[in-house]
């Protein structure tokens, strides 16, 4: 048989090299791998496998011209075989060649199957019995990296010569010898890179697991905003329609919006708990309201006494203890959080500030300290502006953490997707005030993420979970005022990423009828 041409071998290693340099999908790389070896030898068919983590050969790409096979790879046909093991129970398999190839480390090399006395060509024979072929040539190699790991095996069928099948030569067999060393090289730098992200991404999830086991109150939140930013994200990918019409997320952005939903809390790790668990206005390591209630008993009582000693006073006891009683079922309420407290709440606990005293060691003093006052006219939520400052700076923490990371370049937005949930389209938002033109869409989207979980939960300390339709409006409100992106809301709305989201996560409010016409700022873009 003629040697191969020398400028064509080395167009194909060539042309191979650039491929598996390039190409991302493992799978479409083996194929390319199989047919290029193909190619250089003539042969007639063959077959690439992987090895599994259980040490077994899984078939990913098998073709045989004579008989029209194509299957695996790219072909959507699939594989109808068995893995092959590599050992069993201990002992090499020496019923496949292609199991005794990766195990020995050692290329095999058949020149005529049914002539074959030093290896088992049952199989082989067998599987010509069911076919009507007649396997001749075969050529067995392992594919062994730089470490002398095997990461796969290539296995070719009867090299062809003017249409005769002849045994593969020495040429042939250096060249796919050299070819499946570079090919096992890139497999295995694929495999770590696979295997960094995916370490990477497991890292994030244990940092965000971390995070709301360190919070029972939040328990989900950081596990929940990725899944919703991923649904909003391949909404916007599918909307045909509106300013984002042309806008598309390709697979690396999407990886990397996915690793920053992950992370984008991950400065709580900084936060105290005991803000990050205030469930009242008045929660330190204990709720205060206890304490100041029993001042207010204290009060009762000294009033009581004061009625028995001076009754010259005119006290009316009756009445006050039933006001003092209203006050006590006032502060309780007021104790508890809410979106809102009225300015004349604000007033009226200020009023019972000056009205409560009791004396103690000799000291008249209010039944509220100067922080428990200013605790109880907290007007939003639970938190002190003090406090609040604390939880905001979360967000810092979060930036520099994440700046401080050496991502790579498929990764590099990660820090602006995930540090961007708190801007505002207004520019009114933190960390940076950053405005619309100045955040990407994936950066939008996560704000809108965050939002969304957030009045939809039901595990927050200071809040019950809202209604469907009170979140939604709220959000409009939010889109009207330039606080989030209306036109994503338009598609958080349209395509209804709100309810796929609610009946994953909040099913009991899922039921709800929604007439979108009544969402503040919504515009169907079919209008």
């Amino acid at each position: 048989m003629p040697l191969l041409n020398n400028d064509d071998a080395l167009k194909e290693l060539l042309a191979l090299s650039y491929r598996v340099s390039t190409e991302k999908n493992t799978t479409k790389l083996l194929e390319d791998i199989l047919c290029s070896a193909k190619a250089l030898t003539h042969a007639d068919g063959g077959t690439i496998y992987s090895i599994t983590p259980n040490q077994e050969l899984k078939f990913e790409t098998l073709i045989n011209d004579s008989l029209g096979l194509y299957m695996g790879g790219t072909s959507e046909k699939p594989i109808p075989f068995n893995h092959i093991p590599i050992y069993i129970q201990g002992e090499v398999n020496k019923n496949a060649l292609v199991a005794l190839a990766a195990a020995t480390q050692q290329p095999i090399i058949i020149e005529d199957a049914y002539q074959a006395c030093s290896h088992d060509m049952s199989g082989a024979r067998a599987m010509d019995q069911k076919t009507g072929y007649r396997t001749k040539s075969v050529l067995t190699v392992p594919m062994q990296n730089h470490e002398g790991e095997i990461n796969g095996v290539l296995q070719l069928i009867n090299a062809q010569h003017q249409g005769e099948v002849v045994p593969f030569n020495q040429q042939e067999i250096d060249l796919v010898l050299s070819m499946t060393s570079l090919a096992a090289v890139a497999l295995t730098n694929k495999q770590l890179i696979n295997e960094m992200e995916v370490l990477f991404e497991s890292l994030a999830k244990v940092i965000a697991r971390a995070i709301d086991e360190k919070s029972p109150y939040t328990g989900g939140h950081c596990r929940r905003v990725p899944e919703l930013t991923m649904m909003l994200a391949e909404a916007v990918n599918k909307a045909q329609y509106g300013p984002l019409a042309d806008f598309e997320l390709t697979e690396p952005e999407k990886n990397a919006l996915n690793v920053a939903g992950w992370l984008h809390d991950c400065g709580k790790i900084a936060t105290p708990e005991y803000v990050m668990d205030k469930a009242t206005k008045l929660q330190t390591i204990f709720d205060r309201i206890e304490f100041v209630d029993a001042k207010l008993e204290i009060y009762a009582q000294q009033r009581e006494l004061q009625a028995l000693k001076y009754p010259e006073l005119n006290i009316d006891l009756p009445s006050e203890l039933q006001q003092l009683a209203e006050d006590r079922a006032f502060l309780q309420t007021t104790n508890l959080g809410g979106e809102f407290l009225p300015n004349e709440s604000v007033e009226r606990i200020q009023q019972l500030a000056e009205k409560y005293h009791i004396t103690i060691n000799g000291i008249a003093q209010s039944v509220f300290t100067d922080d428990e006052l200013q605790c109880l006219q907290i007007q939003r939520g639970t938190l002190t502006a003090a406090e609040r400052t604390i939880i905001n700076h979360h967000i810092d923490v979060t930036v520099m953490m994440l700046d401080s990371l050496p991502f790579p370049k498929h990764l590099k937005n990660v820090p602006e997707y995930a540090c961007g949930h708190h801007e505002k389209m207004d520019g009114s938002g933190y960390p940076k005030g950053l405005t619309k033109e100045q955040m990407s869409p994936p950066a939008r989207m996560m704000a809108i993420a965050d939002i969304f979980e957030a009045l939809t939960a039901s595990d927050r300390p200071y809040k019950p979970g809202k209604s469907l339709k009170e979140c939604l409006k709220i959000m409009g409100f939010m889109a009207k005022d330039s606080h989030i992106d209306a036109d994503l809301f338009n598609i958080f709305i349209k395509e209804k990423v709100y309810l796929e989201y609610a009946k994953k996560f909040v099913p009991n409010i899922a039921n709800e009828e929604i007439d979108e016409s009544e969402i503040p700022a919504y515009v169907s873009p079919n209008k």
